[in-house]
């Protein structure tokens, strides 16, 4: 992660929100690659969920929304994380990501120690020894298997355990409280007063947004079931222990559809429709294949309305974690909305000839957290000739030529010819009305390729005195392989349309 973290603040794809101020944790903003990156993900996604299908519409409804919205889909009064405080080091967890594993010295359980999600192993074992040392018995055998191996979520802890337990960052145990709720909405207030009456939440989901709006859809988009409602857009969680960079942040943005389908339609087949077409997308960006797995969440671990939920995992630097969540939701949100707002949530089936209220398949993705997913995906370290002919390490960003933030470079061969400048500037004012280019004529050209490829640039064009002497052809440079070859103007752009449009 260290790698990437500082990668992304060296080229400006990513900096910490207010560093000037010394940062403000769990906000973080984008630079100018990373506006780029961002961007290009959210389109690709636009295009290919709601574009190129026949069954999508598209939504944008506002962050701030009637407070009678968050009763009705029950975020007011349930919209927690378990919270767990460290007395000793002061510091917060959320008990649903703190493990605690039972630290047997002589086979004889003398204590636990707690972690949270993502520990490796030798931090637990050299957090158990801590404790033996504590207990003054340096010389018993420690039981490093059960460290490893029995792994309890610490909302499951009984009080006698936790008291018993050594908290993270404490020296003591007996430091953690009991789990409590910590609702996660931010709160805030509309209009002049600053009354009960006139506090509204900032939105944790897009989702509900979307079932606000289902009717206005239903009765203006000529609709017929199946179809589906896609937003881009923020939300805000207050998360107790924001972390991992990107990955949960308190500020961040959804991609999200709600699907409607008939009540006795194949749920299931639906639902294994919507995997695949994720994984497949997933795929289509530049994530492998054999990185994505699946999570299926059991029956006992459902919510109460919930048919049925999958997650796609990937193995992020920390551990692999949810990317995308596909839900199925039945009707709960309409029929919720339905009874707080009075109003009917039916729609009139033609094919059926009936009216019901319909069921939800859900798949939510979050767009700073693919952001992180297609980084790790493409961060490379390998080893190629310079100029003269020496191997020397690079960096470079493997990211699909479809989202890159920048598509192709241009370089005159040499900045002091005017000749070769002016064929470089004019291809490059050609291509940049198409797409996000980049101009680049000082120093050396290998230099310039190795700048290109730190920042996941795809291409490198180099127009060179063949190019103006001969027979116009320019150099075509790929970033992963290296690999040269000349093309005349227009083979350039019908390959470029391919790769990067295709």
């Amino acid at each position: 992660m260290e790698d990437i973290v500082g990668l992304c603040k060296r080229r400006g794809f990513i900096f910490a929100s207010s560093e000037i101020y010394g940062g403000y944790n769990g906000f973080y903003d984008y630079g100018p690659l990373g506006v780029e990156l961002r961007n290009n993900i959210k389109q690709a996604w636009w295009r290919d969920m709601v574009q190129r299908r026949d069954d999508i519409e598209g939504l944008d409804s506002t962050i701030i929304m009637h407070p009678d919205i968050w009763k009705a889909s029950g975020h007011i009064d349930s919209f927690s994380d378990p919270l767990v405080d460290c007395k000793e080091s002061k510091r917060r967890y959320r008990a649903d990501q703190l493990f605690f594993a039972p630290v047997i010295l002589d086979d004889e359980k003398v204590g636990y120690v707690a972690f949270v999600e993502g520990t490796d192993s030798a931090s637990i074992i050299k957090r158990a020894k801590k404790l033996r040392d504590n207990l003054d018995k340096k010389q018993s055998k420690l039981d490093e298997a059960a460290l490893s191996s029995d792994h309890t979520e610490f909302t499951e802890a009984t009080d006698a355990q936790r008291e018993l337990t050594l908290a993270p960052d404490a020296n003591a145990v007996g430091s953690l409280t009991a789990p409590r709720a910590f609702k996660l909405m931010f709160e805030t207030k509309v209009g002049p007063l600053a009354d009960d009456s006139a506090v509204a939440y900032l939105r944790p989901e897009t989702a509900q947004g979307i079932f606000a709006n289902y009717k206005n859809i239903v009765d203006t988009g000529r609709v017929k079931i199946p179809f589906g409602i896609a937003q881009i857009g923020k939300a805000f969680r207050n998360e107790i222990t924001p972390r991992n960079f990107i990955f949960r942040s308190r500020e961040f943005e959804q991609m999200e559809i709600e699907y409607f389908i008939a009540p006795d339609a194949d749920w299931k087949a639906l639902h294994r429709e919507w995997i695949d077409t994720c994984t497949d997308w997933l795929v289509s960006i530049g994530l492998s294949r054999e990185g994505i797995t699946e999570d299926i969440h059991p029956e006992d671990k459902l919510s109460f309305y919930s048919q049925a939920t999958t997650d796609l995992m990937y193995q992020f630097p920390h551990g692999e974690q949810e990317l995308w969540g596909i839900a199925c939701r039945s009707d709960y949100d309409l029929q919720q909305h339905q009874k707080h707002s009075g109003k009917s949530m039916e729609i009139f089936d033609e094919s059926s000839k009936t009216k019901y209220v319909p069921h939800v398949i859900e798949p939510s993705l979050g767009v700073d957290r693919t952001l992180l997913a297609v980084l790790t995906a493409a961060y490379t370290e390998d080893e190629v000739p310079n100029d003269k002919g020496k191997v020397e390490k690079r960096t470079v960003m493997k990211f699909s030529p479809k989202i890159a933030p920048v598509k192709a470079a241009i370089f005159p061969l040499l900045k002091n010819k005017p000749e070769l400048v002016e064929v470089a500037q004019k291809l490059y004012k050609k291509l940049q009305r198409r797409w996000n280019v980049f101009y680049d004529a000082s120093g050396a050209i290998g230099r310039r390729y190795r700048r290109q490829d730190e920042i996941g640039t795809p291409y490198g064009i180099t127009i060179d005195f063949d190019t103006i002497e001969k027979d116009g052809t320019v150099t075509l440079r790929d970033r992963d392989t290296c690999e040269q070859r000349r093309v005349t103007e227009a083979e350039l752009i019908d390959f470029l349309e391919e790769q990067i449009d295709g």
